[in-house]
């Protein structure tokens, strides 16, 4: 969310998975938070941009899209940051380091594990 439409349930920030899009309203589902799992519908609203030289007004989505992708789709993908959930533990060998090695440097990948720890599967026999 780009807006504050509906407080404390629609801020500036509340993820959503949108569920069906149609011309002049979105239907969501809040991801996080104490509204987790709640339906909620997201109307086009007047959007006025500062950042230009003169003034006009258009309706648009208060929305910016996100993307996310699987370790194995992101496989040989080159990205300039990277964030990584953990909530669920990489379930099959290689695949933690396939999602830690996306990006260049450290400093651009961003981990998040509740409790700091995760469990990477190795199979011992095949470092043998």
């Amino acid at each position: 969310m780009l807006r504050n439409i509906n407080q404390p349930r629609l801020c500036n920030g509340t993820r959503l998975a949108i569920k069906k899009l149609l011309n002049n309203v979105i239907e969501a589902t809040i991801l996080k938070g104490k509204y987790k799992g709640e339906d909620v519908l997201i109307p086009c609203i007047p959007m006025i941009p500062t950042d230009v030289p003169f003034e006009f007004k258009r309706l648009q989505f208060p929305v910016r899209l996100a993307f996310a992708m699987t370790i194995n789709k992101s496989q040989g993908q080159s990205l300039s940051v990277c964030g990584i959930n953990l909530e669920n533990p990489c379930f099959s060998h290689g695949q933690l380091y396939v999602a830690c090695s996306r990006v260049g440097k450290p400093s651009d990948l961003f981990v998040y594990a509740p409790g700091d720890q995760t469990i990477n599967i190795v199979y011992h026999k095949a470092l043998q």
